[in-house]
């Protein structure tokens, strides 16, 4: 099959598109033929080798020295092509939305069948499945598992116009916040439209002096701290932070002496229940993805030279096969997870 490789960290021009074999198929394991792919700038960083902050170091353990040991390529939709002799809950032909941490940019993937796997969202076309689970998949587990964002309360999103704090701002206003979101004056009226209450332009204004505390605040950029926010916040706030740091983990470790307010970091790795969490919200209307560039399937280095540029404003995704996304246009049943009793 063809996938995109590459052998060394650097610029969009590593990446090479090869023969390369096809993934073995175990007894419960799917082959998913995959139709789209998003280039996120978590790809964008495991490309390059740009793995920020106390990260660096085990980034590279994780993934590399002198290059990537996997091949580019973490979220993906399409469909079902292959099942094992003892799979139970998928069928040939579900189109699914799946993270498979690497090797998403090939004609197929296989997964074990328990694995982050979750049914396209009803109504969604692939290219849009493809771009849920990346900003998506973080923002849920930030806000309603790691900061526990309840009903009633005042989230502030920084770096709501981004990948994550898109979404974050979408889930926000579901989970029954009132949300504030920072991000410049350019993309005010996106954060808007996607549910935010309140826009600051961070250029000009301060979310700090809006007077009302903030019970969560959503750090996706690490464009602050616990320290510059915490007059800001109510006395049981919490700062929630993406950017993983020695001084981040050693703040949250004082959590329990410091009593009141919390720091909050870490990562998001996806698992089923999360994936299917996730679908159920989509499919009830509180999020959407903004798709900004489909590129084709040999336009990869264009699509992570965007990145690199910075600011995108929406979702990037690769058009693996044209003809499976085609299909999808066609008017067919939803997807659907076949269960024998585990539930979705």
């Amino acid at each position: 099959m063809l996938a995109w490789t590459q052998t060394t960290y650097g610029p969009p021009s590593v990446l090479r598109l090869q023969e390369v074999p096809e993934p073995a198929l175990g007894p419960r394991d799917v082959r998913i033929a995959v139709a789209t792919c998003a280039v996120t700038q978590g790809d964008r960083r495991v490309r390059s080798g740009e793995f920020p902050g106390m990260t660096a170091l085990p980034g590279r353990l994780a993934m590399g020295f002198t290059g990537p040991r996997k091949r580019p390529g973490s979220m993906i939709a399409g469909e079902i092509a292959e099942v094992g002799a003892e799979v139970e809950h998928y069928r040939v032909g579900d189109r699914v939305v799946a993270a498979c941490l690497d090797s998403g940019l090939a004609e197929s993937v296989v997964l074990p069948e328990t694995g982050p796997i979750g049914s396209l969202p009803a109504g969604w076309s692939l290219r849009e499945g493809a771009a849920l689970l990346y900003g998506g998949g973080t923002a849920l587990h930030f806000l309603q598992t790691v900061a526990a964002l309840q009903p009633g309360e005042h989230l502030v999103v920084l770096g709501a116009a981004g990948g994550v704090g898109r979404y974050a701002v979408q889930l926000g206003r579901h989970l029954g916040a009132r949300v504030t979101a920072v991000c410049s004056a350019r993309d005010a009226d996106l954060v808007r439209s996607l549910g935010a209450d309140a826009v600051v332009d961070y250029h000009t204004a301060d979310f700090r002096e809006g007077g009302t505390p903030c019970d969560v605040v959503f750090d996706t950029v690490g464009a602050s701290s616990w320290s510059a926010c915490r007059s800001a916040m109510a006395p049981t706030g919490r700062y929630a932070s993406l950017m993983l740091t020695v001084g981040g983990l050693v703040q949250m470790a004082l959590n329990p002496v410091r009593g009141g307010q919390k720091v909050l970091v870490g990562v998001h790795i996806d698992t089923a229940d999360t994936v299917r969490g996730l679908v159920e919200i989509a499919e009830a209307g509180a999020v959407r993805p903004r798709l900004v560039e489909a590129f084709a399937w040999d336009e990869v280095p264009a699509a992570h030279a965007l990145l690199e540029r910075g600011r995108v404003g929406g979702d990037v995704v690769v058009t693996v096969s044209e003809a499976a996304v085609g299909r999808a246009d066609a008017p067919r049943p939803s997807p659907r997870l076949v269960s024998s009793g585990g539930g979705a």
